[in-house]
């Protein structure tokens, strides 16, 4: 929510706009809510038309004059019904997008914002019918076919790092909400003497942008280097959690963390306390005691960087998510990838926030493109774990770290994943699979070597891998590549 002296600049600023803006209407009084949501509509669609985030609908404005004259309308306590006018209205937007109504007094008059997200991949509609602004007036879309086609396609203009997180800022606003000492630490800089210095610096790096005598904190900017991602209203769902269950399933919860600040100021903390939290197993080493991590930290890194960076944050409410059971950890993000899973190894990942994913290479926090999940699958092979198993569904991507299995307890999917992706490591390494580096990946004896060709039939039947010379009548010094080959 906006404090008070953030509403009232919010309200001239909205005062001091042309009189006939597409993405700003005024009115006095409500006598209509049904109005309202077209007009939510309206503007939502208008100013995704516009490559704005927002739109705006006052009340205790005048339309003519822009004369402040206060309103007699209280959004927050109308009602529908017996239903609250926001829900009612909210339960009719399809596709769901948010909206935020702000409430204030100036100078003894009431005043209200709605505060209306632009439209985001699709056109909104109110009660089954799309509206947008043209000029002054709010108008049916079907009659504007050619603002309808450029709403469907200009999702994809839009950067989403490139976005306004907090708008308005003084000089000293930016120093609160960004973590300063920190930036500058990770570019190894020294802190400038003065205020001006160091906006000068964000400026010069693209994290914020002036905007006349005030500042705009960009998503990137909010994302990486926040203090507090709560302090920004739209990046608020977008902390990492970090979750331990009892057992192997959700049932009882341990313990949870949640990490409320920007990725790149708290990505090491979240990984010392994961360093220090997950289980071990107690080894002796030339007579001593030690504990050795059930799982290489350094996968569980890039999987964490990894799930940052490919997140599709059009998918509100939901967040990065580490969960720890018993037998394995699951880290989970928001979105499809944009590659074939199976692709991950021999793929150069295609990101859809290239912007956030530069910063984390600049700051060695992820490694350089195209490298990270094959030292997830190096780190599990030294580990003699199984590989690690991805999961894609419409709105999530889930990568699965296992626990320490010998081969009589992995099932036959562990088995053939690990054979897969075994083959994919060997061939970018110009390198191939044959029976030896499976037994080796495995730790089976010599002797068994028919134990890794059983492996190698069952993932060739079901064709991810084959062999490197078809022609070739030997087994014993057969080669194997991936089926992608």
């Amino acid at each position: 929510m906006l404090p008070d002296e953030k509403l009232v600049e919010l309200l001239f600023e909205l005062q001091s706009l042309p009189k006939e803006s597409e993405l700003v209407e005024f009115k006095l009084n409500n006598s209509n809510l049904q109005e309202i949501g077209e007009y939510i509509s309206a503007l939502s669609n208008s100013a995704c038309y516009h490559k704005k985030e927002y739109g705006f609908l006052v009340y205790g404005v005048e339309n003519d004059t822009h004369k402040l004259v206060g309103t007699d309308f209280y959004a927050k306590a109308t009602k529908k019904g017996n239903e609250e006018l926001e829900n009612w209205l909210a339960i009719q937007l399809n596709p769901r997008i948010d909206f935020n109504v702000f409430e204030l007094d100036y100078e003894k008059m009431h005043f209200v914002i709605f505060r209306v997200q632009a439209a985001k991949n699709m056109p909104v509609s109110f009660n089954g019918e799309q509206y947008i602004r043209i000029g002054s007036y709010k108008k049916k879309l079907y009659d504007h076919p050619e603002r309808e086609r450029n709403i469907w396609h200009i999702e994809k203009q839009l950067i989403f790092e490139n976005l306004p997180a907090f708008e308005n800022a003084a000089a000293d606003d930016v120093i609160r909400l960004l973590d300063c000492p920190n930036f500058f630490r990770l570019f190894n800089l020294p802190i400038p003497d003065t205020t001006q210095g160091i906006i000068d610096r964000f400026l010069q790096e693209k994290i914020i942008e002036k905007n006349k005598d005030k500042y705009i904190i960009k998503n990137i900017g909010a994302l990486l280097f926040a203090h507090n991602l709560e302090d920004f209203d739209d990046l608020v769902r977008k902390s990492i959690r970090v979750i331990f269950y009892e057992g192997s399933n959700k049932y009882k919860t341990i313990k949870e963390k949640t990490d409320n600040k920007g990725y790149a100021v708290g990505f090491e903390e979240i990984i010392k306390y994961l360093d220090g939290s997950l289980p071990t197993k107690e080894t002796i080493n030339n007579g001593l005691r030690e504990n050795d991590p059930d799982y290489p930290i350094i996968a569980v890194r890039e999987l964490i960087a990894n799930a940052i960076i490919h997140q599709d944050f059009s998918i509100t409410g939901t967040s990065p998510m580490v969960e720890i059971f018993d037998n394995r950890i699951e880290i989970t993000n928001p979105g499809k990838p944009l590659i074939d899973h199976l692709r991950f190894v021999d793929h150069n990942p295609e990101s859809r926030n290239e912007l956030l994913a530069r910063f984390m290479r600049r700051l060695n926090i992820c490694e350089e493109r195209g490298s990270g999940f094959d030292k997830v699958v190096i780190e599990c092979e030294k580990n003699h774990l199984p590989a690690p198993e991805i999961f894609i569904a419409e709105r999530y991507t889930r990568v699965i770290l296992y626990r320490n299995k010998t081969l009589k307890q992995m099932n036959q999917q562990d088995k053939i994943r690990s054979c897969y992706l075994h083959a994919c490591l060997r061939y970018v390494s110009g390198d191939f699979m044959t029976n030896k580096s499976l037994r080796e990946r495995f730790s089976i004896e010599a002797h068994n070597y028919t134990k890794a060709s059983k492996i190698i039939s069952d993932t060739m039947n079901i064709g991810l891998i084959k062999g490197f010379d078809e022609d070739s009548k030997s087994r014993k010094f057969a080669m194997y590549v991936p089926f992608w080959h």
